[in-house]
C-alpha cells in the first residue's frame, strides 16, 4: 500500500470540506474505483482528487492513533475505502436542519439593506426544493415592529425618492417634521432604521422605523450630496466620542445591568454593593430622562447640572402629587336625592363627580 504524492492547489475551504464528507460514502459504495473514474464522477481533476484523499488519510476520530484515522489500500490507480471511521453516510440534513436553514433564508430576505437579494431568493428555493416536505411546514417570518412601515420605507429607497416623515426624537423627546434623501436600509440591534440625508439638520442621520409615525413618498428623485456618506453601524448605532458629554452614576447591585446594556467608559468598585459608572451621552435631555427612569439605587455623581435638572424635574413631579384634587360639590337636588342620605348630609355633599 503507497500513499498518493503530495501535490499543491486547493479551491475554496467550504467547498473542498463538502466534498470530503461527500467522498468517504461515494467509495465505499464503489470499492476498488479508479480515481480517473471517481473524478470525472465527482467533477474535479485527478490531481485535485489525490490530494483530497491525502486529506483524508489523516482525518479521523479523537485520539488520532493508526486505529482511528480514516484508511484506503491503493492498487495501482484504484482505490478502496478500508476504514471509514464513522462517516459512511452521504451528506444530507435532517428535518431540523433543513427548516432552519429555511427559517434563517427567510429572515434574511425580509431584513432591509440586504444586498443580493435574488441570490437569496434563489438559494432558498433550492435548500425548499431539495428538502421537499421536510420543509412543508406554514412558517411564516416577520421581523419585529410595523412591518408595512419597515415595507414603504424600502420601497422608498429602492426608487431613490425623497420621503416627507414625521420622526419622534428620543434623546430631545420631540416631534418633527423632517423631508429625507434616503440612502439604505439596515438592521441594527434587531431593529429597522433607514440611513438618510436629512435637509433639515443638512446631515446625514439614522431613524428607527418605529418611531416615524407618518411617511409620504414625495414626487422629487433623492438628492443626496458628494458629503453624504453612510456610517459605519457594525459596532452599532450609539458610537460614544470624546465631544459627547461624561456622566457619572453611582449605582446599587440591581442597576448593574446598565454596565451590560450601554457602552461605558469606566466601572470601579464604590462602597458595599454600589459601583461608580461613566458613560457618554447623547445629550443631558436624554441623560436626565434615563436615570428618573431608573430605580433608587441610583444617584448623579456628575456633572452637577444633570444631578440638578433631574431633582428639578422629581421635586415637581413630588410637588404635582401634593397637590390635593378639586372637590366639586353635587348640587343640592342631586344631594337630596342620594339614596340613605339626607338632604345637606356633608358625607355626600363632599363627593366628587
Amino acid at each position: 500500500m503507497t500513499r498518493p504524492a503530495a501535490r499543491g492547489g486547493s479551491k475554496t475551504s467550504a467547498d473542498r470540506l463538502a466534498r470530503l464528507l461527500n467522498l468517504v460514502p461515494y467509495l465505499l459504495a464503489r470499492p476498488g474505483i479508479e480515481v480517473a473514474e471517481a473524478a470525472g464522477d465527482l467533477g474535479v481533476t485527478e490531481r485535485q482528487l489525490r490530494e483530497d484523499l491525502e486529506l483524508l488519510w489523516v482525518c479521523g476520530l479523537p485520539g488520532y492513533g493508526p486505529g482511528d484515522l480514516i484508511d484506503m489500500a491503493f492498487d495501482g490507480d484504484r482505490v478502496t475505502i478500508t476504514y471509514d471511521a464513522g462517516i459512511d453516510r452521504p451528506l444530507r440534513l435532517t428535518p431540523d436542519e433543513a427548516l432552519a436553514l429555511v427559517v434563517a433564508l427567510r429572515m434574511l430576505a425580509e431584513t432591509p439593506g440586504v444586498a443580493n437579494r435574488d441570490a437569496i431568493e434563489r438559494a432558498l428555493a433550492k435548500i425548499e426544493d431539495a428538502a421537499g416536505d421536510l420543509v412543508g411546514a406554514p412558517v411564516a417570518v416577520r421581523l419585529p415592529g410595523d412591518t408595512r412601515r419597515v415595507e414603504a420605507l424600502r420601497a422608498a429607497v429602492e426608487s431613490g425618492r425623497a420621503l416627507r416623515i414625521t420622526y419622534y426624537t428620543a434623546a430631545r423627546d420631540e416631534t418633527t417634521e423632517r423631508v429625507v434623501d434616503p440612502l439604505r436600509m439596515l438592521m441594527v440591534g434587531g431593529r429597522a432604521y433607514v440611513e438618510a440625508w436629512c435637509r433639515r439638520a443638512e446631515a446625514v442621520r439614522l431613524f428607527r422605523a418605529d418611531r416615524i409615525d407618518a411617511i409620504t413618498e414625495l414626487d422629487e428623485p433623492a438628492a443626496v450630496p458628494p458629503q453624504a456618506v453612510p456610517h459605519d453601524r457594525t459596532e452599532g448605532v450609539f458610537r460614544p466620542s470624546p465631544d459627547l458629554p461624561l456622566i457619572t452614576l453611582r449605582i446599587g447591585r440591581g442597576e448593574r445591568w446598565i454596565t451590560e446594556y450601554y457602552p461605558c467608559e469606566r466601572v470601579e468598585a464604590g462602597d458595599g454593593d454600589q459601583w461608580l459608572v461613566s458613560l457618554r451621552v447623547t445629550d443631558l435631555g436624554w441623560a436626565r430622562r434615563f436615570v428618573l427612569g431608573l430605580g433608587p439605587d441610583v444617584t448623579v455623581v456628575a456633572p452637577v447640572e444633570l444631578a440638578e435638572q433631574v431633582r428639578a424635574t422629581a421635586s415637581a413631579a413630588l410637588d404635582a402629587y401634593a397637590v390635593p384634587a378639586p372637590v366639586t360639590r353635587l348640587p343640592d337636588d342631586r344631594a337630596a336625592a342620594a339614596p340613605g342620605a339626607p338632604s345637606g348630609d356633608p358625607a355626600v355633599a363632599g363627593r366628587t363627580q
